[in-house]
């Protein structure tokens, strides 16, 4: 049996990206929006709460860039 190894690797950044497509009357959009964080050096970062962050930051964004999106081009008149 081989010998477990533990990793030691540090996180010392943490990145994503939220895309989102939408169809508007006849049109299709697509928008992508990305961030990158450093994570400090310090005991106290839970790096579970730090990843769930940052995707609810990228998703808002593209969430009121898609929002941004319909109302624009869904208006009539």
């Amino acid at each position: 049996m081989a010998e477990s190894y533990e990793p030691k690797a540090v996180i010392t950044k943490i990145q994503a990206t939220s895309r989102m497509s939408l169809k508007v009357r006849d049109n299709y959009f697509t928008v992508e929006f990305s961030e990158e964080r450093a994570i400090p050096d310090l005991e106290d970062v839970d790096i579970e709460q730090e990843k769930i962050a940052l995707w609810n930051a990228v998703n808002a964004e593209v969430e009121n860039q898609a929002e941004l999106i319909y109302n624009t081009f869904n208006k009539r008149g």
